[in-house]
């Protein structure tokens, strides 16, 4: 066994450095524990939750409309994020089902029909 002798002032900054490592670790592992997944949401839940699709999800996802976590090819939720973004896929329904009424009105109406061959 090899005996290294340092000065009593090299010891203390040692010993100093190392306890503020140890409380910033300490810090940092605290700053994980929101991430309990008890309190996540997994995909099914999230589009039974907003009455989506998984691929509607995937377009959440990517459009970063909302978060997510990866875990073990997984991917979980926060419930507060699910609940934000509810207006925004209620509003995206609405939107759509107005699209869908105009379109199906053009083509029950032939008056609206800009087609001038349409006659013939």
């Amino acid at each position: 066994m090899e005996i290294v002798s340092i000065e009593r002032s090299t010891y203390d900054e040692l010993q100093t450095s190392f306890n503020k490592f140890v409380s910033e670790m300490k810090a940092m592992a605290g700053k994980g524990k929101d991430k309990r997944l008890g309190e996540w949401l997994d995909s099914q839940d999230v589009c039974l939750m907003l009455d989506i699709s998984p691929r509607t999800l995937q377009t959440l996802r990517d459009t970063g409309v909302l978060g997510y976590t990866h875990i073990d090819r997984k991917i979980y939720y926060k419930p507060e994020d699910v609940n934000s973004i509810l207006h925004v896929v209620e509003s995206r329904k609405r939107e759509a089902a107005l699209r869908r009424h105009r379109q199906a009105s053009k083509a029950d109406d032939p008056s609206k029909n800009l087609n001038p061959d349409a006659d013939e």
